[in-house]
């Protein structure tokens, strides 16, 4: 197996490094990339202010996510648990403990491979790794590349080097798009996962006011809970929303903030979701203490009137998104089946659905509540009481 190593401060991680790391992934065919952020760098010290180890981690997954490569991308604190510099001979003699019989290759930039012989032990590194060295502008030619290789080469004769130009990837410094986020921009250069930790984070001295977030601000901020393949879907319900809001009248912005925060702890395992409830005081049926599935709606809403201030129309739409219940408002409907049958979802019987959707919204959700009831059933799963209730309500 081939296994990429690509470590930095990450700090943060923007679109260069993504898109570095995915073109040399597919360049050399590796099997593996692992993004390992750095705990204290040999060549230099972390700005003042920079975020804490724990928090340049969670970075540097969001980023992972943004990469495109799904099972074969991890990120590993190997170097934030060890004490003193985090020397890349000392990392790479470790992966290669674990991972004795494949092949490794170290990946840089261009700055980094040219002074690459000043770094600590660069003959025990070439000895663990190969290297694969990009060039992050068009400025970074082959004539620069090629003198550091003929230089390495005569003395590392042992050395595996590998040297490839990305046309197209994003350019950006690190100190200077901290800069432009404490002035406000900056967004753009990295995955809009990235930038919503940073913002509810309040790192690099943004200062965003979580309760009173532009939708612009607010979607990268939503994005930053989510794993990354749900994202699609979140952000399909968002547009599902807008669609059946115009089409029934209802407020257009309360619609996308509540399809933005309706999953926002989606991801989070029975126990953390136990926990949240405990803290917002949240009571449980028996039917809820057991079924994980539905206690992300109910913790989601506490999240999104707790840190983002919604209202108690948003906070309700959120909470009964799953369920439902008898007499659901006209904004709760619309995000009961907006997260129904948003363009990712494909099942058999979704197209009718949608279209009864758009003609007569109550019968639309009755069909789409009748469906679930359908399906829990045939599953031999419990159907929780409010489903059954709001079902029973629509058919009078």
């Amino acid at each position: 197996m081939k296994i990429g190593i690509y470590g930095g401060t990450f700090n943060p991680p923007h679109l260069g490094h993504v898109t570095a790391a995915r073109a040399v992934f597919e360049l050399l065919k590796l099997d593996k990339l692992l993004l390992i952020p750095a705990g204290l760098p040999p060549h230099k010290d972390l700005p003042a202010g920079s975020p804490t180890p724990e928090q340049r981690l969670a970075m540097t997954r969001l980023a992972a996510d943004q990469t495109g490569l799904d099972g074969r991308v991890e990120v590993l604190d190997l170097e934030l648990r060890r004490a003193g510099r985090s020397f890349t001979s000392d990392t790479l003699e470790t992966l290669r403990e674990q991972h004795p019989e494949d092949e490794l290759w170290l990946l840089m930039g261009t700055d980094m491979f040219l002074t690459f012989q000043m770094w600590h032990e660069p003959e025990k590194i070439l000895s663990l790794a190969g290297i694969a060295a990009f060039g992050r502008t068009e400025e970074d030619t082959e004539e620069l590349f090629s003198a550091q290789r003929d230089y390495l080469y005569r003395t590392y004769p042992q050395a595996r080097i590998f040297t490839l130009t990305i046309p197209g990837v994003i350019d950006v410094s690190s100190t200077e798009l901290r800069e432009k986020l404490a002035k406000g921009e900056g967004g753009n250069l990295m995955a809009p996962a990235v930038y919503g930790y940073i913002l509810r984070e309040g790192l690099y001295n943004t200062h965003a006011d979580l309760k009173h977030l532009s939708l612009s601000h607010l979607r990268p901020v939503a994005l930053s809970y989510l794993k990354h393949r749900r994202i699609p879907h979140v952000l399909g319900t968002e547009q599902e929303a807008i669609r059946l809001a115009e089409r029934y009248g209802a407020d257009v912005e309360k619609a996308r903030r509540a399809a933005l925060l309706h999953d926002c702890t989606k991801k989070l395992d029975m126990p953390a979701q136990l926990a949240l409830c405990e803290k917002y005081g949240i009571q449980l049926d028996e039917l809820e203490q057991q079924a994980l599935k539905l206690l992300h709606s109910k913790t989601g809403a506490a999240i999104a009137r707790d840190v983002f201030g919604v209202d108690d129309e948003i906070y309700s739409a959120i909470w009964y998104h799953t369920t439902g219940h008898a007499g659901m408002t006209t904004l709760e409907k619309i995000i009961y089946l907006a997260d129904y049958i948003e363009p990712s979802r494909d099942f058999p019987g979704v197209d009718t659905l949608r279209k009864v959707c758009y003609e007569d919204l109550d019968k639309g959700l009755l069909l789409g509540l009748e469906m679930t009831i359908e399906e829990m059933t045939a599953m031999g799963n419990p159907v929780h009481r409010a489903t059954l209730e709001a079902r029973d309500w629509l058919k009078g």
